[in-house]
């Protein structure tokens, strides 16, 4: 069965961007700008760059939880294919053994098979299955041995990760809409470069300035900033931090979702920030405007901010809410640097982080006093983050609207 053995590309950290820009890298794909692979930063910036979203959900069963958006959410990988030009086919099958017949073709023409895959039935995430929740994200599969019962996956690691074939159909086969699907692609124009890039940082600052093109304009962008830091500030709101997340394990429950979205997630872990300041400066070159390389050095104070958001969150002067922000940050790394290798020191920290979820019940380290202190300090960490930005994004606009 087909493996490709010279696969060496997993540079990759975010399944859509980081799915194509492995597989762009293995074929060899150039950017004119630079003469080397399409970094996956150029993606990034291209599918529509970075964001502010603030949103709470609640559940039955399910503790309270803050979903935020570092990252444009409004079709990022359609959105990069079509500006960058690319001739796309997208094969689906309901039959599990068409879907095999379907990867174990593109893999014999010798190129990667860009497939769907439930992120919580994938073995190495460690993420106990749970029928509410589920998720579907493209992976790179670069072999497939059916009687070594092996399937080899590029997936935000920078190794290799297996999987059994029952393993990859059961997640291939979780998700409806995306079931046995694969992406095969053709090669980039180049020539649409330019109008690609200057697209992604049309969208950047849209989302923050302007209406955005579904929910409200509240949660996203400069508003969102500015309702976020109102909740954490005023007790008595409707909405308010105060009454979603109270003292005790609603509170740590938010807490916690506010840096697993940032603070502790690898190419996330200061919201994107960085990640943007990179293309900005590679958009300087392709657009041939070397003031955007300015406006990189803003984003990268705000990526610093956002750091110092995730450490007042979640400081390391209150037992155990330091232990919860290493163990998160400590689980991204050893998977991207060991893969399934690290898997059951991973599952350690798992259990730890539940066990510590579990003291909050009777052990819950603020009264409710310092907990709006606490949640001062948080909005006061914000502001400084949408004063950095604010200023960033002007200065953005400004750079794209002039004559070159």
């Amino acid at each position: 069965m087909p493996v490709l053995t010279d696969y060496r590309q997993f540079d990759g950290r975010h399944p859509e961007t980081g799915s194509i820009c492995n597989y762009l890298a293995y074929r060899g794909v150039k950017a004119p700008h630079n003469g080397g692979p399409y970094s996956e930063a150029l993606l990034f910036g291209i599918s529509g760059g970075i964001v502010t979203g603030y949103f709470t959900f609640a559940y039955e069963g399910y503790d309270p939880h803050v979903a935020l958006l570092t990252r444009n959410t409004f079709d990022p990988l359609e959105t990069l294919l079509s500006r960058l030009g690319t001739e796309r086919e997208f094969r689906k099958t309901n039959k599990p053994e068409k879907g095999v017949a379907n990867l174990i073709d593109t893999l014999n023409d010798g190129v990667p098979a860009i497939v769907w895959a439930d992120l919580w039935s994938l073995p190495y995430n460690a993420l106990p299955y749970d029928q509410g929740m589920w998720g579907s994200i493209p992976i790179v599969v670069h072999g497939y041995e059916e009687e070594a019962d092996e399937v080899f996956i590029a997936d935000r690691s920078s190794v290799s990760l297996k999987l059994t074939t029952d393993e990859l159909a059961a997640a291939r086969g979780r998700i409806k809409k995306d079931k046995f699907q694969i992406l095969h692609l053709d090669i980039l124009d180049p020539d649409r470069l330019p109008a690609a890039v200057s697209s992604g940082i049309w969208d950047c600052f849209k989302l923050f300035t302007e209406k955005p093109p579904r929910g409200s304009a509240k949660n996203f962008g400069f508003a969102a900033y500015q309702n976020w830091i109102g909740l954490l500030r005023s007790p008595k709101g409707r909405q308010s931090w105060a009454k979603e997340f109270p003292v005790g394990p609603r509170m740590y429950a938010g807490l916690t979702s506010v840096v697993s979205h940032f603070g502790a997630t690898g190419i996330g872990r200061d919201a994107c920030r960085s990640e943007y300041a990179d293309f900005l400066d590679e958009a300087a070159l392709v657009l041939s405007r070397p003031n955007l390389k300015q406006v990189a050095q803003t984003f990268r104070q705000s990526a610093q901010a956002w750091r110092n958001v995730a450490e007042v969150v979640l400081p390391d002067d209150i037992t155990p809410f330091g232990e919860t922000r290493g163990l998160m940050a400590k689980r991204w790394q050893l998977f991207v640097e060991r893969g399934g290798a690290s898997l059951p020191e991973i599952i350690e920290i798992r259990d730890r982080l539940s066990e510590i979820r579990r003291t909050m019940n009777q052990g819950f380290p603020l009264n409710e006093p310092e907990a709006q202190e606490h949640r001062e300090r948080i909005a006061d960490a914000l502001q400084i983050v949408h004063d950095i930005e604010r200023e960033a994004v002007d200065h953005l606009r400004s750079i794209m609207t002039e004559r070159v």
